[in-house]
């Protein structure tokens, strides 16, 4: 048997600023992006050609989703995303306006920053060395 990582799902108010941040921040791309004749629509970004992992946007529809975008885990990091240069990926990030929450921290084997998204959501962005 083989399990693999699918998506992370993340409530969100507004797909497209939502998917925008992303895809323009750290390159994803839409996987897949149905709307359902009843309306009900699914968008999922990720990297195409690679593994499944990626993120699905659900819209809030209530009071109680809409008081949770940005706060899904009680504001600990929402999910992790690797990098093979942070220090560039930092740079476009600050020129783009994404608040940072923690500055990267550079050591020998790994660097990361925290950042949050459109939503608020909290990212550790993370570059690992080769050993």
């Amino acid at each position: 048997m083989k399990n693999t990582l699918g998506r992370i799902i993340l409530l969100v108010d507004d797909y497209e600023q939502s998917a925008a941040f992303y895809e323009e921040n750290f390159g994803f791309s839409r996987v897949f992006d149905v709307t359902t004749d009843v309306g009900q629509r699914f968008l999922h970004l990720g990297h195409q050609g690679e593994d499944n992992a990626g993120i699905w946007f659900l819209k809030a529809e209530d009071k109680a989703q809409r008081e949770r975008i940005g706060n899904q885990t009680a504001g600990q990091p929402t999910l992790v995303i690797y990098t093979s240069n942070l220090q560039e990926l930092y740079g476009r990030l600050k020129n783009k306006g994404v608040k940072i929450k923690t500055e990267p921290v550079i050591s020998p084997d790994y660097s990361f920053l925290h950042c949050f998204d459109h939503d608020g959501n909290e990212i550790v962005v993370v570059e690992l060395k080769p050993s």
